[in-house]
């Protein structure tokens, strides 16, 4: 897929956010091109949430690319730490992935240049998240200024914007917006340790977010959870 700058090449975890942004590369016209990244990550389910949002969104390709982060490690994803459950704490939790927007958002860079695509969407927030580096402004910032000055399009004057729609948004606000973009949540999948079932366990930083923004915006939690002990 060469020479046209209505495709958007869009980062797809699985996840609620990941859905929300990529629905509105849709909404702004865009022709999807789906990235999802099997890094041998310990919730390997978001994969095929992943898979089920790329088909409802109409993707016209979505590639699942593996890159083995476990080789790494560094991660209660990708290595064997224990995912925390004790509620939202301070500081980067141990379920920060070392480096892992930036090097996602380097892939998707990649396929943009190859496909002609000039935008690229990804789920990221500031506000109700989990205190991650790779989430601020100030990281897509300037990631959007070394796609400008590494690719062969950006030097020759066609620059790459990186598309963080969910920014500034709280949970609640991306629960809204998927309500609004008329997604159905429940087919996405957040936890980062999935209970025996393959049902959210609840408990770790993601479910916790998940289920405080449904709560925060009113509107039910498709969400089925894992009994509390």
């Amino acid at each position: 897929m060469t020479g046209s700058q209505s495709f958007a090449v869009a980062l797809i975890s699985g996840g609620l956010d990941s859905m929300v942004s990529a629905a509105r590369a849709v909404e702004d016209g865009h022709r999807l091109l789906a990235l999802s990244i099997d890094y041998n990550q310990r919730h390997q389910v978001e994969l095929a949430a992943a898979r089920r949002i790329a088909g409802l969104l109409g993707a016209e390709r979505h590639v699942v690319l593996p890159m083995d982060l476990s080789a790494f490690g560094g991660s209660a994803l990708t290595a064997d730490i224990a995912v925390p459950k004790a509620g939202l704490g301070t500081g980067i939790p141990v379920t920060y992935v070392p480096a892992r927007n930036t090097i996602f958002l380097s892939l998707a860079l990649g396929w943009a240049e190859a496909a002609g695509a000039r935008d690229i969407y990804v789920g990221v927030n500031a506000l109700d998240y989990s205190g991650y580096p790779d989430c601020r402004p100030e990281f897509i910032a300037e990631f959007e200024k070394l796609a400008e000055i590494a690719t062969k399009a950006g030097v020759e004057g066609a620059p790459f914007r990186i598309r963080a729609p969910l920014q500034d948004m709280t949970k609640a606000d991306i629960v809204r917006e998927a309500a609004r973009l008329g997604l159905n949540a429940g087919v996405s999948w957040s936890c980062y340790d999935p209970a025996p079932g393959g049902v959210h366990c609840g408990l770790c930083d993601s479910c916790r977010l998940r289920a405080k923004g449904f709560a925060e915006a009113g509107l039910p939690d498709p969400t089925v959870y894992a009994p509390t002990p």
